[in-house]
């Protein structure tokens, strides 16, 4: 694998940011970790969704209000993803190690796994954002173009109009599919995956059976296979969806910049953080709807420079970040709404559809 470094020599940007951002914390005197707003999130999230699913277990209903119910659970599992799950893997929930380790397990209950996430997440993809060749994120596929070093294929040209299909099957594909090809392959992409110890593996094998157990077999020993499966297939329609659409706004839409990396060593002349910047937008700033489901990943360019930091302090730090961004002539990606946003992604998606000249 072609190694990748930044030109850090001079990071004057990142060491001046880092200086105002801990004022900020000091002068206020709290914590970077969750607080009581997070854990909240968390109480009303797990316990909802354990609710939700005892409901469509035990209480007969209806064919529509079950698959509403269905896709609501899948809603509410994608916002325990977004909200619990990735504070706690970055390791910004607690100050106690322990209790983020396990409500990182959190993904290992949605049918993923944690060992394999962090890898392929707060490793790669947060080191190497948007560089292709490298993230995981935007690997090469001949389903999905998402920049323009890609090769093409000829169903790019309809991509923009099938992606909603793929998005809805992507949490089935990471239960059943990708887990086990990292896993198995000891790779996430082309970067070699972590060794795994003992625990890791038996955490990895227990959970898959516990998935299988909690998901597949109780239900359709309650509702029957009929009912199990339109239920299921609905739940991770809406979970998959969901998350493949916040995070692809954060990253593959028109306001970001790429790189690109191939079979030789390349140097990024930027400094690690402005190649954050670059690479990372924000979207909906300021709406507190959004922000509370989508666990403050709409601040992504803050969630990116700072992942050890608690989404619950993003508001407040985005203003620091963006005043930074102004003082050093760095761009700073916001868009105002999540319609726009979308409309951004399908238009970039739509144009690495076209056949390159």
């Amino acid at each position: 694998m072609p190694k990748v470094t930044f030109n850090n020599k001079h990071a004057y940007f990142f060491q001046s940011l880092k200086a105002a951002i801990e004022t900020y914390f000091k002068e206020n005197n709290i914590r970077k970790t969750g607080n009581t707003r997070l854990y909240i999130k968390t109480v009303v999230l797990i316990p909802g969704a354990i609710a939700l699913y005892l409901l469509l277990l035990f209480v007969s209903m209806p064919v529509v209000p079950g698959l509403l119910l269905s896709g609501l659970l899948g809603f509410v599992l994608a916002c325990i993803g977004f909200n619990v799950m990735h504070d706690a893997c970055h390791g910004s929930y607690s100050r106690k190690p322990w209790v983020n380790e396990l409500l990182g397990l959190t993904l290992n209950a949605l049918g993923s796994n944690a060992f394999i996430w962090k890898q392929k997440h707060n490793v790669i993809h947060h080191t190497y954002t948007n560089i292709d060749g490298v993230d995981d994120d935007i690997a090469k596929s001949p389903v999905i173009r998402q920049c323009s070093t890609q090769p093409w294929a000829p169903a790019h040209r309809i991509q923009h109009l099938y992606l909603p299909l793929v998005y809805s099957a992507s949490s089935l594909l990471w239960v059943f599919l990708t887990d086990f090809m990292k896993y198995l392959s000891r790779k996430v992409y082309r970067t070699p995956l972590q060794p795994m110890k003992l625990n890791d593996h038996i955490i990895f094998w227990a959970s898959k059976a516990l998935y299988l157990v909690f998901y597949i077999l109780i239900p359709i020993l309650c509702v029957g296979w009929q009912g199990w499966l339109a239920g299921f297939l609905a739940m991770h329609i809406v979970l998959g969806f969901t998350l493949s659409i916040v995070f692809q706004l954060a990253h593959v839409v028109e306001e970001t910049e790429f790189e690109t990396v191939s079979q030789e060593d390349k140097v990024i002349e930027n400094e690690w953080a402005i190649h954050q910047v670059k690479t990372t937008a924000n979207f909906s700033p300021g709406n507190k709807i959004i922000s509370w489901f989508a666990g403050g990943l709409n601040y992504q360019i803050e969630h990116h420079l700072f992942p050890r930091i608690s989404h619950v302090h993003y508001p407040a730090i985005s203003k620091i970040v963006k005043a930074k961004c102004a003082e050093y002539g760095l761009p700073y990606h916001s868009i105002p709404t999540m319609m726009l946003a979308v409309r951004s992604h399908f238009r970039l998606m739509k144009a690495m559809g076209v056949r390159p000249a």
